[in-house]
């Protein structure tokens, strides 16, 4: 039985962001018109998980927030209860997941059921204790990897007041805080490629 077995998830067809115009790496131009038309309900529906993660002809929107308290960058390793199991053990500064029909309660559609499963995975994944402001700042796509291929990342930017955060799953462990500089230097490599992307943008260095 598939590790994703009854599991559905948000998917845009990739002909859509080809319309919108293809991009590798990080894009910060026109991401309202692209999310308007990514989140409008006639664009897109919901996929069977396994089928998704073998279909590049379909991109799964994940948003993926990276969170900032003043010049440091949360960060951690991803466990083996993960549910991508090809990003083990990597490190990484996004957290996030998909768009699943759970979202769509109450009537949601669009962009409300969007950001309900951004609250929901938040909630779901972290314990924070002070305020935040949250912005999404870029879109994010990498071909150039089987994870990347199916996947469509939303980079929000969720500015702390404090660094008092705790995680909820094993799948996020060893927490800690990092300036860009420390996550462009040693640690770098051990960035999964998504998180490299991001980290190169926020120092004004894209990859």
């Amino acid at each position: 039985m598939s590790k994703y077995a009854g599991e559905e998830v948000l998917v845009v067809p990739r002909a859509l962001l080809e319309e919108t115009g293809m991009f590798h790496g990080i894009r910060t131009e026109g991401v309202e018109a692209v999310m308007e038309r990514l989140l409008d309900p006639a664009n897109h529906f919901f996929m069977d998980r396994a089928a998704a993660e073998e279909d590049p002809t379909h991109k799964q929107l994940i948003p993926y927030c990276v969170f900032r308290h003043g010049d440091r960058i949360l960060h951690y390793t991803r466990g083996k209860s993960g549910g991508e199991s090809r990003l083990h053990a990597k490190i990484s500064v996004g957290v996030g997941g998909h768009i699943n029909p759970v979202d769509t309660g109450e009537g949601r559609t669009g962009p409300a059921a969007y950001h309900a499963a951004v609250a929901r995975e938040l909630a779901e994944e972290l314990h924070l204790t002070g305020g935040y402001r949250e912005t999404i700042i870029a879109l994010l796509n990498d071909d150039t990897n089987p994870v990347g291929q199916v996947h469509l990342g939303i980079v929000h930017l969720i500015d702390l007041d404090d660094e008092e955060v705790a995680s909820r799953e094993d799948a996020l462990s060893e927490l800690g805080f990092s300036t860009l500089e420390e996550l462009r230097g040693p640690l770098f490599e051990r960035l999964e490629t998504w998180s490299q992307h991001c980290i190169e943008h926020l120092a004004g260095q894209p990859v």
